[in-house]
């Protein structure tokens, strides 16, 4: 049926990509503060889109804040210092991944039930923090040893927001595997319905 291979297909997708992970921590009764979000809800039910959209700031208010130390990044002038010009090629895609990773991440907090919005965005955010990890050895060895620190702290700093919008998404993906499943069902009923109805009568038309 339609709706199963879509949702089995999501699930796939979303199951190889996260792997197994544990259950979330307890939602802590005060505010969060700033650049975290709060921790998901342990009944298995999917985040209200407040607490969804917390999640969602927080990593967006995270990445802007790797935006200035990345344009501090002058990879070009690693090359005469001997570092290999994939570097450039890195930053650039870093730089690239940023601002889609801002883009998505706003979209997704104004539609927090977009499955496909909320992977755009946690996927690019893995594609900055893969290219930030090479580029950190780079900024320490050729650049500034102060400013790769910092940049760790950054990133480390964020992994905490992308785990608990990665937790989001696998329940978000729950969700929509159950409605799929509800849509189905009732199709099949329906159409079961259907087809037990007699056919309509016709009238002969009378000959002259």
């Amino acid at each position: 049926m339609r709706y199963t291979l879509v949702s089995s297909v999501v699930l796939a997708f979303v199951a190889t990509a996260f792997g197994q992970t544990s259950q979330p921590s307890a939602p802590a009764s005060r505010s969060p503060a700033v650049g975290h979000a709060p921790p998901p809800a342990t009944d298995g039910s999917v985040a209200s889109e407040w607490d969804a959209r917390k999640i969602i700031d927080a990593l967006n208010t995270q990445a802007q804040h790797l935006k200035p130390l990345m344009d501090q990044i002058q990879p070009a002038g690693w090359v005469s210092k001997g570092a290999s010009e994939t570097y450039i090629a890195q930053w650039n895609t870093a730089q690239a991944q940023l601002k889609y990773v801002i883009a998505s991440s706003d979209a997704f907090s104004r539609q927090p039930e977009r499955l496909q919005l909320g992977l755009d965005t946690y996927f690019r955010m893995e594609a900055v923090e893969s290219a930030l990890g090479s580029l950190t050895e780079g900024v320490r060895k050729y650049q500034n040893p102060a400013l790769a620190s910092i940049m760790q702290s950054v990133i480390a700093e964020n992994s905490t927001n992308r785990d608990r919008l990665r937790q989001y998404l696998e329940d978000l993906a729950t969700q929509k595997e159950d409605e799929f499943q509800v849509a189905d069902r009732e199709a099949q009923r329906c159409r079961a319905a259907l087809l037990r109805q007699p056919a309509p009568k016709t009238k002969r038309v009378a000959q002259q």
